[in-house]
């Protein structure tokens, strides 16, 4: 019968931080596991010695390597994972009841968990959870870490400066671990998001050598390995005023919304845009949205700047790519008349790429992008456009083509195209792309029918050099005949 793997979370240092479960398991194991850097020294080993016993046996599992040792780090650490859980795995298989010592929580940031991936589906397991430093520091500072609706972030620091400031910046509280050699990356982070003066400073919580600071106060010569930073709750400056941010959320499906566009999401306080589109957005605690119907673009860019005003992190979202036929122009006409607001603009996948995407490749070569909507433009214009980029040969992706008060535009842009272009043109009407409705017809300019085209459809008029394969797969190759 084989022996039980236990990982036992010991807490960020004080003995008596131990919780009685993990006390009990380490008296009873036969088997001790510890892990120590070369000079033999383990934070873990010191926090358990009151509860071991003189007859069990201590296994030290010794890393052979430091970042600085080796241009192979992750390789050669990957090897010593890989003896070290034979070494367990042999005592196991003896019938040894293990447990594996770490400081704080096994899973936080833990040695154990590397053993843990390597062994759990050979033998039984368990893991007892540990205080984390995190709480640890918050407990030994007299603050707390968050309330209500804050978020905390939990960091290493050994992310990049820039990449520390980005997510300092957005979030209400937070805790940046590893620090030692990474602590003038993490001072210089802290600055550049504006929270440095708000910093703690956290080293050896709990423990008789607990320091703490303000960590702007703070040698970076006397940084060690086992410190955190710490932004405590209602440590977040607040905003004089706000920002808005114009997010495209892509055509549809949200495996089309760019990883930038969900963080944007995610951090703003306020929502702002068409019902439609603000309905694709998941409910956050703590935003609130305000929806509107699709006429109103600039009642609705003024309501979200008067809201940035007010202190708020404003989301404005629109469909498809908002430089495109969207909301980003309108919210920077309304933002240039006061200029007291910055407005940033995240894109989105727009629909004319996507609904080339699905028929191939339409748009391979130059292309013209138009709207059929005459509300904010006279149609004598949108035919001038349309007529002149027929005559240059140029592939034309149509937005807005028709609704339930625009019923001519479809037939007038088709006979002004006929002008021009053969009636074997190829055509892609692309409906509902990336929804539940998606369509992708392909036919021709010649049998193009009005009476099937809507709001939710988006037009691609071939050039004369656009083919549709035998598959039905469309492409505009990119040379063009001299």
């Amino acid at each position: 019968m084989t022996g039980k793997l236990y990982g036992v979370g010991l807490g960020p240092g004080d003995p008596e931080l131990v919780t009685v479960k993990a006390a009990r398991l380490i008296k009873e194991a036969d088997v001790v596991a510890f892990h120590s850097a070369r000079h033999g020294r383990s934070v873990a080993k010191t926090i358990a010695q009151p509860y071991f016993r003189d007859d069990q046996i201590m296994e030290q599992l010794v890393y052979p390597v430091t970042t600085e040792d080796t241009d192979d780090y992750q390789g050669e650490i990957d090897a010593f994972y890989e003896e070290a859980a034979a070494t367990l795995a042999a005592h196991l298989d003896a019938g040894r009841d293990v447990v594996v010592l770490a400081a704080g929580d096994p899973f936080f940031y833990g040695s154990y968990m590397h053993m843990h991936k390597r062994l759990k589906d050979r033998y039984e397991w368990e893991v007892v959870p540990g205080v984390t430093s995190v709480s640890g520091a918050s407990a030994v500072l007299g603050t707390p870490l968050v309330e209500r609706d804050e978020v905390l972030t939990i960091l290493p620091g050994t992310l990049p400066p820039a990449e520390l400031a980005a997510r300092l910046a957005d979030t209400d509280s937070a805790a940046i671990l590893k620090l030692g050699r990474t602590f003038g990356n993490v001072k210089q982070a802290l600055d550049e998001a504006g929270r440095l003066d708000n910093a703690w400073y956290v080293e050896r919580a709990t423990t008789g050598r607990q320091r703490t600071s303000p960590l702007a106060d703070v040698d970076p010569d006397t940084v060690p390995y086992f410190s955190l930073a710490l932004l405590p709750s209602h440590s977040k400056p607040a905003r004089d005023k706000g920002e808005v941010v114009v997010i495209g959320l892509g055509p549809g499906s949200r495996a089309w919304l760019t990883p930038e566009a969900r963080q944007e999401l995610e951090a703003a306080d306020e929502l702002v845009g068409y019902s439609t589109y603000l309905n694709r957005v998941p409910d956050r605690p703590g935003q609130t949205k305000h929806a509107s119907h699709n006429q109103v673009e600039s009642e609705r860019a003024a309501f979200a700047l008067d809201l940035a005003r007010r202190g708020s992190r404003v989301a404005v979202v629109s469909s498809g790519d908002p430089g495109v036929f969207a909301m980003a122009t309108a919210v920077l006409e309304v933002a240039a008349e006061a200029d007291d607001i910055p407005v940033r603009v995240i894109p989105g996948v727009t629909a004319a790429n996507a609904v080339a995407a699905k028929a191939g490749a339409p748009l391979g070569h130059d292309y013209a992008v138009i709207s059929l909507s005459d509300r904010l433009k006279p149609w004598d214009v949108i035919a001038e456009r349309l007529s002149a980029t027929a005559k240059a040969d140029l592939v034309i992706a149509i937005y807005n083509p028709a609704s339930k008060a625009r019923t001519h535009q479809v037939a007038d842009m088709r006979d002004l195209l006929l002008q021009h272009r053969e009636p074997e043109t190829p055509v892609v009407v692309g409906r509902d792309v990336g929804g539940p409705e998606e369509e992708i017809r392909v036919l021709t300019l010649g049998t193009l029918d009005p009476d099937t085209i809507d709001m939710r459809c988006l037009l691609i008029i071939g050039s004369s050099q656009t083919i549709v394969t035998d598959a039905g797969v469309v492409f505009t190759p990119r040379r063009y005949p001299s």
